[in-house]
C-alpha cells in the first residue's frame, strides 16, 4: 500500500495541528483539554524492552531473561573495576564518543535487568542498584555529557541518536525521576544541531529514513516522560513522514532515503540499504506502533498496511532461507553478524505486525514468519521478551503452516535502488549495480575498509539446503580479492583503503572535508557512478538486467577535488544478465582498458578448508578437463563443500581456473571487528586481458549443476543475437523468450522486433499470444517503440503507458516510461490471423 504524505497528515489527530503550530492563548486552553495522558506510552514501552509479568513468566522467553541479568551483572561488576576517567573498566572518556554511548547503553542495560518482571533475581526490583544508575547519569551529564562546548566531538549520530536512545529509554525504566528528566531533555535538545530549535528539521539531510525514525521514537519517550503532549504529536508527525512511498519525481524536502513503489529502500541518500538501515526503520517503527498501542496516539490502521507491503515487497525477496542478502547492507556486509542476524530483526518485527494485522494478512505474515525462522534464528536477540513469547506461539501453532511470502518463481527488479533478485526452487541470485543515481559502494567510519567494486556488477548465488555462512558473510569478503569479487571487471592495480590514503578514518580537509560534511558522503563514502544506464525487464518470472560500467563520482570531479585527494579510475565494460529457469546468461562487451591489464572475475566460492573440492569439466575441443590452471572450456563444474556450479561458455575463452588457500584476519575489511584469523579454501574463475585489448564474453551460470547435465546441456537452447557495446541480445527456446538491452540510440534490429533507443526489453511467444515487457534503464527517456515484425489485433488486456498501432510492416509499441522509474510496462498482444 502506498501513503501520500497528504494521507499521512489526515492520520495525525486535530489536536496535533493545534500543538505544532503554536496556538493562541484560547486555543492552547482547549488544547490542554484534550491532552492524552502519556503514562500509558511509558508502561507500554517498558512492556517492549522489560517484557510483561505474563510474557516473562512463559519457559520460551527464560534464555532472553538470562541474558538481561546476565549483561546486568557484567556491567555493574565493570562499574566496580572502573578507574579514573571510567565508568566502566575499559572504557576511558573525554575523547571518545564511541566510548561515551556505550557508557550509557550499559547503564540502560543494568536498569533494564532491575526492571524486568518474571522469575526473581538479585537485580529484579534492586532499588539500591537503580539509585547507582541514576547517580551515574548525573555523573556523565556533569562530567561528560552536559557541557555543550566540550561535547559533539567524532560521529554526529553518537550525539543526536545513540546517547539519546540510551538515556530516554534508561529514564523510563527509572520511572522517569524528575530532577533526571529535567537535567538531560535540554541537552538531548541542544545536541540536535543538525534540526532546528533543538527539534526535528525534516529539511535537514540527517533527519531523514531511520535515522528520522530514531530521533522521533526518542521525542516521543522524552514527551511521555515530561507529560508533554505537544512533543509527542509533533515527534510522531515527523515520523509518519517516512510512511509516505519516495517518488522521485516529487521530492519532499529534498529527500530520497526511505521506501519505493518497486520495494526498494535508500539511506545516505543513495545506498541500496534494506539490509542493514531499512530493518532498523522496520524495527523501531513497529516499536512506535506498540508504544502507542491503546492510547488516544494510536493510528489509522493504514499504516500496519503498509509496513506489511514493506515486508511482502521490500523484505521477503531479499531473504533467501533465512538469510539476508548482501546486496542491501551497505557497509554492514563487513560486521561479522551474519545474514542470519539481520533476518532476525525482521521476523520480530513480522512476529509484532501480525499482533496487529487482521485476517488473511496476520496469517500471510504468521506462516512467513514461520517460515523463515529457520534454525539459524535465535529468539533471544529479539529485543522484547513479549515478541518471543509471541514467536514461540506462532512456532508451536500446527494451524499456522509455513509459508514463503515469495513465489517460487521470480524475478525482482528493484531499479529504484540498482538491484536484482532472481529465485527458482533451489537458488537465488542477487545482483548489485550502481548509476549517477546510486551509489557504488559504502565505506563509513573503518567500516568496509575495501569496497571498491561491490557495486560494479558484482553478484551472489546462494544456493538451497545450505548454511550460507560458509559462502557469504564477513568471511567472504576477508578472504576473497575485493578485485575478485563474483561478476566484477576490475583493473590490475593496487589501491588503498582511507585509513592508509589519509591517516584517519576520512579525508580531512576543512571546512569542506570534515567527518560529516556532504563532500564526504560525495566523495568519500557512497560516491555514486557516472552511468545513467542500469536496469532491466521483468515479465512473469523471467528478468533482463543491463548496466554500463563508469567510473565514480569522485574520478570524475577530480579537477575541482584537493590535490592530495587519491581518485581511481575504472575499466570499461557494457553486461547484461538474462534470468531464466536453469541459468543466468551473463553477456559482457567493451570489456577493457587502454593503459592497465583487466581481469573480469566469472565467479568466486569459498569453502572450509576441510572440505573435498573438484573441479572438472570438458575443453571446447572435447577432450575432458580438471584442476586448476588455465584452459579455453566449453563447460566447468565446481563442487565443494556441498554446493555445484556449472559455467557453460557460449562463445570461445580462455579462463584462468584458482583454488588457493587464503588467510586473513577479519579486521582487514572493518577496524573494530576481532583480529580473528579466518582461512577459506577460494576458487575463482576469471579472464585476464592485456592493457590494450577490448574483448567481450558470454556465458551461463549454471546452479546445482551436474556433470551428467552439463554434458547434456544444449547450447542450441541459447542463442547469442549479439554482444556489442550498442545492444546485447539472447534467444531462449525452452520457454521461446527473447531478451535484449540496448544501450545507444537509434534503431537496434533483432529477428522479429526492432527497438528504438536504449532500451530493457523482454518479449515471449506463446501458442496464441505474445507478451513483452518494456522498460527504460536511463530513467530519463519519455517513451520507447518497439516496432513487431508481424500485424496483431490488438492488446488481450488493458495495458497503461502502451499504445499498440498496426502498421503496413507490422505492430508498433509506443511505451511512455516517463517518470516510471525503471519500473517494466507490460502488454500481451493477442495475432491478427
Amino acid at each position: 500500500m502506498d501513503i501520500t504524505r497528504r494521507r499521512l497528515l489526515s492520520f495525525v489527530p486535530a489536536t496535533a495541528l493545534l500543538t505544532v503550530v503554536n496556538p493562541a492563548p484560547s486555543a492552547r486552553a482547549a488544547t490542554l483539554k484534550a491532552m492524552a495522558d502519556p503514562s500509558q506510552l511509558l508502561a507500554n514501552a517498558i512492556a517492549i524492552y522489560a517484557g510483561t509479568a505474563e510474557s516473562n513468566a512463559r519457559p520460551e522467553v527464560a534464555a532472553k531473561l538470562a541474558a538481561l541479568d546476565s549483561t546486568g551483572r557484567t556491567w555493574i561488576a565493570a562499574l566496580d573495576r572502573a578507574g579514573a576517567g571510567e565508568l566502566f573498566a575499559g572504557l576511558p572518556l573525554g575523547t571518545s564518543d564511541p566510548n561515551l554511548s556505550a557508557s550509557y547503553q550499559h547503564l540502560y542495560e543494568i536498569a533494564l535487568a532491575t526492571k524486568r518482571p518474571g522469575p526473581a533475581s538479585d537485580l529484579q526490583g534492586n532499588e539500591q542498584v537503580r539509585a547507582r544508575v541514576a547517580e551515574k547519569l548525573v555523573w556523565l551529564h556533569e562530567n561528560y555529557y552536559g557541557d555543550q562546548s566540550k561535547g559533539y566531538y567524532g560521529n554526529w549520530f553518537t550525539w543526536e541518536i545513540g546517547i539519546s536512545t540510551y538515556v530516554s529509554k534508561t529514564l523510563a525504566l527509572l520511572d522517569g525521576p524528575a530532577a533526571l528528566i529535567a537535567q538531560y531533555v535540554p541537552s538531548m535538545d541542544a545536541y540536535l544541531r543538525n534540526g532546528r530549535d533543538g527539534d526535528v528539521d525534516l529539511d535537514s539531510r540527517f533527519h531523514t529514513g531511520a535515522n528520522l525514525v530514531d530521533i522521533t521514537a526518542n521525542r516521543v519517550l522524552q514527551g511521555a516522560l515530561m507529560g508533554d503532549d505537544a512533543r509527542i504529536r509533533k515527534a510522531l508527525q515527523d515520523q509518519f513522514t517516512v510512511f509516505a512511498t519516495v517518488d522521485p519525481y516529487n521530492l519532499q524536502h529534498g529527500v530520497t532515503d526511505g521506501y519505493y513503489a518497486d520495494g526498494s529502500f535508500i539511506q545516505h541518500s543513495s545506498v541500496a540499504y534494506t539490509g542493514s538501515y531499512g530493518k532498523a526503520l522496520l524495527s523501531r517503527v513497529l516499536q512506535t506502533i506498540k508504544v502507542l498501542d491503546g492510547t488516544e496516539y494510536a493510528q489509522s490502521d493504514d499504516l500496519v498496511g503498509v509496513v506489511q507491503g514493506w515486508v511482502e515487497h521490500g523484505f521477503a525477496p531479499l531473504i533467501f532461507e533465512g538469510w539476508m542478502m548482501e546486496i542491501v547492507k551497505g557497509r554492514a556486509v563487513s560486521r561479522t553478524a551474519t545474514g542470519y542476524d539481520d533476518v532476525a530483526v525482521v521476523v520480530e518485527a513480522i512476529v509484532d505486525l501480525a499482533d496487529y494485522a487482521t485476517g488473511a494478512d496476520a496469517a500471510r505474515l504468521k506462516s512467513f514468519a514461520k517460515f523463515t525462522a529457520r534454525p539459524t534464528i535465535n529468539p533471544t536477540s529479539f529485543v522484547s521478551p513479549v515478541s518471543v513469547a509471541r514467536f514461540a506461539d506462532i512456532k508451536a501453532d500446527p494451524a499456522i503452516v509455513p509459508a514463503d511470502l515469495n513465489p517460487a518463481a521470480s524475478s525482482t527488479a528493484f531499479n529504484a535502488m540498482d538491484r536484482t533478485v532472481h529465485r527458482r526452487p533451489g537458488f537465488a541470485f542477487a545482483l548489485a549495480r550502481n548509476s549517477e543515481r546510486i551509489s557504488k559502494y559504502e565505506y563509513m567510519s573503518g567500516e568496509n575498509l575495501m569496497p571498491w567494486f561491490q557495486g560494479d556488477g558484482a553478484h551472489y548465488l546462494y544456493l538451497a539446503g545450505q548454511d550460507q555462512t560458509t559462502s557469504y558473510g564477513v568471511d567472504y569478503f576477508t578472504t576473497v580479492s575485493p578485485y575478485a569479487l563474483g561478476g566484477v571487471t576490475a583493473p590490475v592495480e593496487a589501491r588503498k583503503t582511507i585509513p592508509e590514503l589519509y591517516g584517519t578514518q576520512y579525508y580531512d580537509n576543512p571546512p569542506t572535508f570534515t567527518a560529516s560534511s556532504e563532500s564526504q558522503n560525495t566523495y568519500v563514502y557512497f560516491p555514486t557512478g557516472t552511468n545513467a544506464y542500469s536496469g532491466g525487464a521483468t515479465l512473469d518470472a523471467y528478468g533482463a538486467a543491463g548496466w554500463v560500467q563508469s567510473d565514480d563520482f569522485a574520478y570524475a570531479s577530480r579537477d575541482i577535488l584537493p590535490d592530495d585527494f587519491v581518485v581511481y579510475r575504472n575499466a570499461s565494460a557494457t553486461k547484461s544478465w538474462f534470468l531464466l529457469d536453469d541459468e543466468i546468461v551473463v553477456l559482457a562487451a567493451g570489456v577493457g582498458d587502454a593503459d592497465r591489464a583487466v581481469t573480469t572475475t566469472l565467479d568466486t566460492r569459498i569453502a572450509a578448508t576441510g572440505d573435498a573440492v573438484a573441479i572438472t569439466g570438458v575443453r571446447r575441443d572435447g577432450r575432458t578437463w580438471a584442476g586448476t590452471g588455465t584452459v579455453d572450456p566449453r563447460w566447468l563444474r565446481y563442487a565443494g563443500g556441498g554446493v555445484s556450479l556449472g559455467y557453460y561458455f557460449l562463445q570461445p575463452s580462455e579462463v584462468s581456473v584458482e583454488l588457493q588457500q587464503v588467510t586473513r584476519s577479519r579486521r582487514v575489511v572493518r577496524a573494530s571487528n576481532p583480529d580473528t584469523a579466518v582461512t577459506k579454501q577460494v576458487f575463482g574463475l576469471a579472464v585476464a586481458q592485456a592493457a590494450g585489448v577490448t574483448r567481450s564474453m558470454a556465458y551461463a551460470l549454471v546452479p546445482n549443476a551436474t556433470e551428467s547435465g552439463l554434458r547434456s546441456y544444449q547450447h542450441g537452447r541459447i542463442a547469442v543475437l549479439s554482444n556489442t557495446p550498442r545492444m546485447q541480445a539472447i534467444q531462449h527456446l525452452g520457454p521461446r523468450l527473447t531478451g535484449a538491452n540496448t544501450f545507444t540510440p537509434g534503431a537496434h534490429n533483432l529477428p522479429g522486433l526492432t527497438i528504438d533507443g536504449p532500451a530493457s526489453v523482454l518479449l515471449r511467444r506463446q501458442s496464441s499470444s505474445v507478451t513483452i515487457a518494456v522498460s527504460d534503464p536511463t530513467t530519463a527517456r519519455d517513451t520507447i517503440t518497439v516496432n513487431l515484425w508481424a500485424q496483431y489485433l490488438r492488446s488481450a488486456s488493458p495495458a497503461p503507458g502502451v499504445q499498440v498501432v498496426r502498421t503496413v510492416a507490422g505492430t508498433r509499441l509506443t511505451c511512455t516510461t516517463r517518470h516510471t522509474n525503471g519500473r517494466s510496462l507490460v502488454v500481451r498482444l493477442l495475432p491478427a490471423w
